[in-house]
């Protein structure tokens, strides 16, 4: 959450000359919800059921694309081994001073942390990037927020 995911996705997806999605967007068109609806109306457990459906479904009927998923995606049903199984995953690791500022920013928009404090924020992320570390770490790439270089992005996915 908060790590540039979409930002870096849409780049991403002109350089190589591929369609951008966004799972959060397909997710909603589906629901005719938005995520906070969700989460506000079904819980978080509906709505990781639902992701990883819309995910499996999505990958299963498109060929090429880029595709922004949510921060909790890879650690719910397995979904980072389905990912790199289905084509090639990158973590954007990203620090969490930047992560804070971010989020702070923003918070009405994200259900897990819109009635946070700053110290509970704080909390928050780190705990979420210490419980989520070991799934983000089998990503097929990981890479330093600070360390983006888009043509060496690109060729190591050509290169695969």
């Amino acid at each position: 959450m908060g790590s540039g995911k979409t930002y870096f996705g849409k780049k991403l997806s002109q350089k190589i000359n591929l369609p951008f999605f966004d799972l959060d967007e397909l997710i909603e068109q589906h629901e005719q919800k938005s995520i906070v609806e969700l989460f506000d109306s079904k819980g978080e457990n509906y709505f990781r059921t639902i992701e990883k459906n819309i995910l499996h479904d999505f990958a299963e009927a498109n060929e090429s694309f880029v595709l922004s998923t949510g921060g909790g995606t890879p650690c719910f049903f397995d979904s980072i081994n389905y990912m790199n199984l289905c084509g090639i995953s990158i973590w954007i690791n990203t620090p969490t001073d930047i992560l804070f500022d971010r989020l702070s920013k923003g918070k009405s928009k994200r259900p897990l942390i819109k009635n946070l404090t700053p110290s509970q924020l704080k909390v928050f992320i780190n705990s979420k990037i210490a419980e989520r570390k070991l799934v983000y770490e089998k990503a097929n790439y990981v890479i330093n927020e600070s360390d983006i270089d888009f043509e060496k992005i690109v060729k190591l996915i050509c290169n695969e």
